[in-house]
């Protein structure tokens, strides 16, 4: 088990953890974007009258596939306005969304009926680390229960070949970057940041087909 409230917070710079973000949404976008882009250039296309249902199948899904992950990026990484508080039924929806276009299923049971940023951003973001986490397909359970003042997440990813990279672990731990991929890395080093932040901690138990992060924050 990992508990990034053992680790000693690296020096990462502002510029440069906004950069690697920023990095990691744009590679989210740019594939339903260019599969949009490719939809319309079918539609244009006069040798290719005959593909113009598949093209507009293909138009709708990537927009749909944007717009999910647009919506979700706006509260699990963004300010999301001035919200402080948050309808655990609107963070279902939003984990839905990413979740329709993911092998993995999601099953969502979240005792609370409200929660704050902090718990409302980890919610998400392990959320779709759990569905990464199960590239074969599986099952990722959310729950979340309010115990006195604080708020105690989990999150079970369970299927076949399971698994978590290293680099997110240590990027839940608060450690730099040493291999692997920024994008994987950055997104567990922001849940590590904004749950230390906030007086909480964050961990993941990594098993045989199954993984479970966790996190308590102040309710």
């Amino acid at each position: 088990m990992t508990d990034s409230s053992e680790a000693v917070p690296a020096a990462v710079r502002p510029a440069e953890l906004a950069a690697f973000l920023a990095a990691r949404m744009c590679h989210d976008f740019i594939s339903p974007a260019s599969a949009i882009v490719s939809g319309l250039d079918l539609l244009d296309d006069p040798s290719a009258q005959d593909m113009r249902d598949e093209a507009m199948g293909l138009i709708a899904t990537s927009a749909r596939k944007l717009a999910d992950l647009l919506a979700f990026c706006r509260v699990a990484f963004g300010a999301s306005a001035s919200a402080e508080t948050f309808d655990v039924r609107d963070l279902e929806k939003l984990a839905r969304g990413v979740f329709g276009h993911m092998r993995a299923e999601l099953e969502w049971t979240v005792e609370t009926p409200s929660v704050n940023k902090p718990a409302a951003r980890a919610l998400l973001n392990l959320a779709q680390m759990a569905g990464a986490a199960l590239p074969t397909g599986g099952t990722a359970r959310v729950r979340a229960v309010q115990e006195g003042a604080s708020i105690a997440l989990a999150v079970d990813a369970t299927g076949p070949r399971a698994r978590l990279r290293p680099e997110v672990l240590s990027g839940l731990q608060g450690q730099p970057l040493g291999e692997g991929l920024h994008g994987h890395w950055v997104q567990a080093y922001y849940v590590h940041l904004f749950v230390a932040d906030a007086g909480g901690r964050v961990f993941a138990d990594v098993n045989e087909d199954r993984i479970v992060f966790a996190a308590t924050l102040p309710a």
